[in-house]
């Protein structure tokens, strides 16, 4: 004969372990977290018009090492910033004739995100997140391919917005992928005189680990 007790027992049990697993796998408010990998920076590909015309820019793609370190104050909601090594680019100026004359720039585009992740607080090995923030772009070593020309691009501040996922491992571990889009425009000075601006506006796709504690 069955215990009475055996059915509220076993669903006890089950309820428990249950509730062990889904503590297990929270994600969600409280904890910090940083991302590590690889990040590709893509320009748009016409990225304007210099000296009233006469020069078309278009800057080059690279990839990179960049991190990020993030805290997630609410289960749906956290803040990342995302980091990186400089990434350098090649840019083309391509004359009205056909000719073209080389340069080069490094950036540094730190971005500052609010997160908000939809399944946040919820037992899902696939969690998806969306942010909006503001990035800001140092531009450095500026070199133009014209003897003694000193070429110089103007730091950016601009709005950014961002997607992507994780793919929870285990308790501590993801793998994630993200697309971020960046509003990224700047002067551009030939030996101190305004010659235009240029508009990047980027891509930002970047894989790697995620790590959370």
């Amino acid at each position: 004969m069955r215990h009475p007790l055996a059915s509220p027992f076993l669903i006890a049990v089950v309820a428990s372990s249950v509730l062990v697993s889904s503590q297990a796998m929270a994600y969600g408010k409280g904890d910090f977290f940083t991302r590590v990998g690889v990040a590709k920076v893509v320009p748009k590909s016409d990225s304007g018009d210099l000296v009233h015309g006469a020069l078309e820019a278009s800057i080059d793609e690279d990839s990179g090492f960049a991190y990020t370190i993030g805290y997630r104050f609410h289960d749906k909601f956290g803040v990342e910033l995302l980091a990186a090594a400089p990434f350098e680019h090649g840019v083309n100026l391509e004359a009205f004739d056909g000719s073209d004359i080389g340069a080069d720039v490094d950036s540094l585009p730190p971005t500052l995100t609010l997160q908000y992740y939809p399944l946040g607080g919820l037992e899902s090995r696939v969690q998806p997140f969306f942010g909006l923030g503001v990035n800001y772009t140092h531009f450095s070593d500026e070199r133009i391919d014209v003897k003694g020309a000193d070429l110089e691009l103007d730091d950016s501040w601009g709005a950014a917005a961002q997607m992507g996922v994780d793919l929870i491992i285990s308790d501590h571990w993801a793998a994630t992928t993200s697309i971020t889009y960046a509003d990224i425009d700047s002067d551009v000075e030939l030996d101190g005189e305004d010659i235009g601006s240029v508009d990047v506006d980027p891509v930002v796709v970047m894989g790697g680990i995620s790590f959370y504690f």
